[in-house]
């Protein structure tokens, strides 16, 4: 994929489709489809800088919109089709009932973290919208905090490869890299704090999610 989705080629296509190109990869890459997302913003923007063919507002306000729009398909996808998938066959590989009440838990408690921070993670940018639905998260607080990272996200990333130019291709890589080796230290880190205190978090999501069943139905 990198190849063929390198920043030249990127360029490219947008040359000879607009910025339709970029909400099309941004898009796809929310909704759980991997596509090099962060690619093809860091592309048009120095695209934009270098030529000034296209505003650098429109390729923060396209890819911010794109972001928002296919993370929304993602959490629909997520809440309707993925959460019946891992009720039924999620116990071959470990999520029994209560397990998944802890997800529900944990996406009730820290969802808007997870949402926001994810969009400048390269893994969770694809999968954290999809992950919010599975996991019930109350959509109006997803779409808030969705939309607060995808815009965030747009501009730093965008107004930086606008302002610096091809130099921001060299940070953006590492820079990205550095951010997925933190997120998987933290979901080992996780995962381990989890086995030692799972009785325990069952309690806690059984209770939660009790109350705020209780409220919803007031």
């Amino acid at each position: 994929m990198s190849t063929l989705f390198s920043p030249l080629w990127i360029q490219d296509l947008i040359q000879t489709y607009g910025l339709w190109v970029l909400f099309a990869v941004v898009m796809l890459e929310s909704t759980g489809v991997p596509m090099p997302g962060e690619t093809a913003l860091v592309t048009a923007a120095v695209y934009a800088g270098a030529t000034h063919q296209i505003s650098i507002a429109w390729v923060i306000v396209v890819t911010a919109a794109a972001a928002i729009a296919g993370d929304n398909c993602g959490y629909l996808i997520g809440r309707t089709f993925g959460l019946p998938l891992v009720e039924r066959h999620g116990g071959r590989l470990g999520l029994t009932a209560a397990r998944l009440r802890v997800g529900q838990y944990l996406f009730f408690r820290h969802g808007g973290k997870i949402v926001f921070f994810g969009r400048f993670v390269a893994f969770l940018r694809t999968f954290a919208a999809v992950l919010a639905g599975v996991n019930r998260m109350h959509w109006t607080h997803f779409l808030a905090m969705n939309a607060l990272g995808a815009t965030c996200w747009a501009a730093l990333f965008g107004g930086g490869a606008y302002a610096f130019g091809d130099q921001v291709h060299r940070v953006a890589g590492p820079l990205s890299l550095g951010l997925l080796v933190m997120a998987l230290a933290g979901v080992a880190a996780g995962i381990l704090f989890f086995r030692h205190h799972e009785q325990a978090l069952e309690a806690r999501a059984e209770a939660a999610l009790a109350a705020a069943g209780a409220t919803e139905r007031r």
